[in-house]
């Protein structure tokens, strides 16, 4: 080993002295609360909540299966199973959505001119300068029985009665959908701005359609951005807490609202984290495809 060869190794090893005493604290303060939910889902339920320090595979066996309070029978619990589809049900359509919607609105904003563009791009932006609770409540407002929507077709005498929406599914996807829109938005931008409209008039010179343009030239190109976007409404959507309880009531609970029930009411904290555990483990699968789909993609066009 020469002296730069020296110089260099030496150079890395200071930096990760220096980085040691950071990377240690994220590391406790990431890890830390992880490691005491993983203990708690193999533990059994204290009588009046908290865990008793007892093995026990109730949590995880409770995601799927109910125990009879009668014979103690094992039975598969219909209630978590709809919980676990309305949550991803919802969170797919909600990115669905978002992408109608984010997909030509990112069009549109990166085929303006520089300083149309800032302007667009800020006010897409807004909607991140106030609380997330305060913008569901303002869609409450709106889809209410006293609210907007509903004021507006009444005056109009389209319908006689309020249409029943809030309390509903549709009003969790429509909160949802408003909520995490910017997150769609922003990443498809981002990579239609670095498209090069060259590729569409070469597409048109070869006689394609609109169509076959769209889904042979603009989407290939566009797909990080389009994963991306994807991900960073789907992860969200799959963990809310809010909008589900403001705009979906007891009634309509997500996977994020049976946590918090299990941890608080439900006095069981063993399946509170085993639940926790599995949502958990679900985002870092869906990001795990989100790399090796965006890896796949760079290498496919580089």
């Amino acid at each position: 080993m020469n002296g730069e060869e020296k110089a260099r190794a030496r150079s890395v090893r200071n930096a990760w002295a220096l980085s040691a005493p950071a990377l240690v604290i994220l590391g406790i303060a990431a890890s830390g609360p992880l490691l005491i939910i993983l203990i708690y889902s193999f533990l059994s339920p204290g009588q009046y909540g908290n865990v008793s320090w007892a093995f026990s595979l109730e949590g995880w066996i409770g995601i799927l299966y109910s125990k009879d309070i009668f014979d103690g029978t094992l039975q598969l619990a219909d209630a978590h199973l709809t919980i676990f589809w309305r949550s991803v049900k919802l969170s797919l359509l909600t990115t669905l959505i978002t992408f109608a919607v984010g997909f030509p609105t990112a069009w549109f904003i990166a085929t303006r001119p520089p300083k149309a563009r800032a302007l667009w791009l800020f006010l897409i932006t807004i909607p991140f300068w106030t609380n997330l609770l305060v913008r569901t409540f303002a869609i409450n407002e709106v889809v209410r029985n006293e609210g907007l929507v509903n004021t507006v077709l009444i005056k109009l005498g389209l319908i006689a009665t309020p249409l029943r929406m809030i309390n509903t599914d549709f009003a969790v996807l429509v909160g949802m959908t408003y909520v995490y829109l910017p997150l769609m938005v922003l990443p498809l931008f981002a990579t239609i701005d670095r498209f090069d409209m060259k590729l569409l008039e070469a597409g048109y010179d070869l006689y394609a359609t609109r169509l076959q343009v769209l889904r042979r030239v603009i989407l290939p190109i566009v797909k990080p951005g389009i994963v991306a976007g994807s991900i960073l409404v789907f992860v969200p959507s799959l963990g809310a807490y809010v909008t589900p309880r403001v705009l979906g009531g007891g009634k309509n609970m997500m996977i994020g609202n049976f946590i918090e029930l299990q941890f608080g009411q439900g006095r069981n904290w063993p399946l509170g984290a085993a639940l926790s555990m599995t949502l958990l483990i679900v985002v870092m699968a869906a990001l795990l495809i989100y790399v090796r789909t965006a890896n796949r993609g760079g290498a496919g066009h580089g």
